[in-house]
């Protein structure tokens, strides 16, 4: 009886540990100041058209995270920057624009991918 139990879980461990997923080699994270300040890169600001107005990023477009699965096909092809008031739209924007095949960053807050664009400004003085 013992032999049959002891067979029994000797087969399950080796069935599972067959299963194992193989684990997928993250992307090394790019650096974001690098990102914000490449010539090619396209900031979008995901507030809405008010708080842009109010201010954002030199540079930034407003595509609102309302409209961003719209908008999407008019990024494909660009390496983009999306940013907000604290990031959490930002986060969901990266996401839905990622499925849709676009190379996406997020650059948290309208403040920080300012003051990063700042940072660049001071040194090339």
């Amino acid at each position: 009886m013992k032999g049959k139990i002891f067979g029994i879980i000797f087969a399950s461990v080796l069935i599972l540990s067959a299963c194992k997923t193989a684990r997928v080699a993250e992307a090394p994270k790019a650096d974001i100041r690098e990102v914000i300040n490449n010539s090619d890169v396209t900031l979008v600001d995901v507030r809405i058209p008010e708080q842009y107005a109010e201010g954002t990023a030199k540079n930034a477009i407003n595509i609102p995270l309302a409209d961003i699965q719209n908008k999407a096909p008019s990024l494909q092809g660009k390496k983009v920057v999306v940013f907000c008031n604290k990031g959490i739209q930002a986060d969901k924007a990266v996401e839905i624009l990622k499925k849709n095949g676009i190379e996406a960053y997020d650059g948290t807050s309208w403040k920080n991918v300012k003051a990063i664009q700042d940072e660049k400004s001071a040194k090339n003085k």
